[in-house]
């Protein structure tokens, strides 16, 4: 029961903490401010709880373009920890190199979750019409995605339908992934 309560706490502050990178990796690649004077409702909020991790990344990190590549590996690396701690609990021989895939899927799959939210706030705001700084910096992160797609798709009444085909398209790719860790955890036990 404890092992479970611990777990489950540990995967909640990772998720946050991890995905927080991840959507800071994913503002400053959409060139999205994240200036405290930029009006960003977001930017306090990822500040706190990346920097600790993210700030002393870049001394040793450098950027590539547009992609911020120490919140990238600040990701990893917290994901990393999470699984090193739950397997070394578990009281299981260790597989370093299947931890590591593991960690990697595991961050995408956060990703891909962490879109469908935005998308699904995206759409739920949109409905709404509130022109707040929050519905602006989502259509800022959201936009993007939906462009190609609007392209693509028709019409139907004057209905947007390219959020839902953008959720589907992320749950399909979701699946893919979590069909991946499956097999690595399987994978990694029968070494064992």
């Amino acid at each position: 029961m404890l092992y479970q309560i611990f777990s489950l706490l540990l995967n909640v502050t990772v998720g946050l903490v991890a995905g927080t990178c991840l959507l800071r990796l994913y503002m400053q690649y959409q060139r999205v401010s994240l200036s405290l004077q930029s009006g960003n409702p977001f930017a306090p909020f990822i500040f706190a709880f990346t920097n600790w991790c993210v700030l002393p990344l870049r001394r040793f990190i450098p950027s590539i373009g547009r992609l911020d590549t120490a919140s990238l590996i600040a990701a990893y690396l917290v994901v990393l920890a999470k699984l090193c701690v739950i397997t070394l609990l578990s009281q299981v021989e260790p597989n370093w190199q299947a931890i590591a895939v593991l960690s990697l899927l595991e961050l995408v799959h956060l990703a891909m979750t962490s879109m469908v939210w935005l998308v699904i706030a995206y759409a739920l705001l949109s409905w709404v019409r509130t022109g707040s700084d929050a519905v602006y910096f989502l259509a800022r992160l959201v936009e993007p995605l939906l462009q190609p797609l609007r392209q693509v798709l028709p019409q139907l009444g004057g209905i947007d339908l390219s959020p839902l085909v953008l959720l589907v398209l992320l749950q399909i790719l979701e699946i893919v992934i979590n069909q991946d860790r499956k097999s690595t955890r399987l994978n990694s036990s029968h070494r064992t």
